[in-house]
């Protein structure tokens, strides 16, 4: 790969107005770590490379290890279903839909925050206050009486639900809230300390504030009233980008699961061109002879995420903002400038 040069990589997040926090890593050496913007507006606090931003969906990927850690000491099988770990009364849900089914979004459970009918996350709390959403089973009346999306198995498509109950199905089996068994078998080995699961009316010492903008008013507002109090299967974290980097780190060295599962997990079992492939609780994208680059993402009201690791150039990109910017469009100028396109 070409040499990173930083000098052009930050005058082209101060171009794009960026706020939030970056970090490239190539052979597991951070070589530009830089943070934007406040996180703390009204108060001009400024984004270090030690906050602590939300990264909605992400956390999805730290669900799928600690199922598929399940799976390997044998208290899972991913041909598990629904009814089997969870005897609840499902309604019209199909008790049959497997661990897999859930892990590669192939389940057709009925999604709570379905994007092709909800247009904004926050439209969720209008009948239901987010305040009580602190644990994976407050979710269940947003979703629990509602038909299948489609038969089990037929088809991808991104839900969120789905891992929800996969957080469901971690305490089942565990008997523990699912934030306690990933702190201590995923954030406490990978040497995470500034990731978890924090509630928003307590959080904790340099937690980024994240932000609306409304153009109406032509302010920024905060967006507590927005998601869920605490964070849940589908997503919630908070992390540093510096986390980021360990949690790539283990993974990639198969700190975290043997060789052949994370093979299996950084394989493609759903997805398709136009939406995208997925391996398990985690994004893929096509890479040539060299199969795929893992991703995962996330994005809320005030809230965008994307951790990107190019396995060709042995190149790791993290970028997250508390207001909401584009890290899509940045990660891909980011990555023509280390190309040198």
């Amino acid at each position: 790969m070409n040499m990173i040069d930083v000098n052009r990589i930050r005058h082209i997040s101060i171009d794009h107005g960026f706020r939030g926090c970056i970090q490239i890593s190539n052979n597991k050496r951070p070589v530009f770590t830089e943070a934007f913007g406040y996180s703390d507006f009204p108060n001009k606090i400024p984004n270090t490379p030690g906050t602590k931003f939300e990264t909605a969906s992400a956390g999805k990927v730290f669900v799928a290890v600690s199922i598929l850690q399940l799976v390997e000491n044998g208290k899972l099988c991913l041909h598990d279903t629904l009814g089997n770990i969870l005897p609840l009364d499902w309604h019209q849900i199909d008790t049959d839909i497997t661990v897999e089914q859930l892990l590669t979004h192939t389940s057709g459970i009925p999604d709570y925050f379905d994007e092709s009918v909800i247009n904004e996350y926050e439209d969720l709390w209008k009948d239901l206050p987010n305040y009580k959403i602190r644990t994976n089973s407050d979710l269940l009346p947003l979703f629990v009486s509602k038909p299948m999306m489609y038969p089990r198995g037929t088809k991808f498509q991104y839900n969120n639900t789905g891992f929800v109950v996969l957080a469901m199905m971690i305490e089942a089996v565990t008997d523990q809230p699912f934030d306690v068994y990933l702190q201590s078998k995923i954030f406490d080995p990978c040497k995470m300390s500034s990731t978890g699961y924090y509630e928003k009316d307590r959080l904790p010492a340099k937690c980024a504030n994240s932000y609306i903008f409304e153009k109406e008013s032509n302010r920024f507002r905060t967006n507590i009233y927005s998601v869920d109090a605490k964070g849940t299967g589908a997503g919630g974290a908070y992390t540093t980008v510096d986390d980021m980097g360990k949690f790539w780190e283990a993974l990639l060295s198969d700190k975290l699961l043997t060789r052949k599962t994370t093979l299996e997990m950084l394989r493609c079992h759903s997805g398709n061109r136009e939406a995208g492939y997925y391996g398990y609780g985690i994004w893929l994208e096509p890479a040539g002879d060299n199969g795929y680059n893992p991703y995962f993402q996330g994005c809320d009201p005030g809230v965008s995420f994307i951790s990107l690791y190019n396995q060709s150039e042995n190149v790791t990109i993290t970028l997250v903002s508390n207001y909401g910017d584009n890290v899509w469009r940045l990660l891909r100028n980011i990555r023509e400038c280390i190309s040198g396109k």
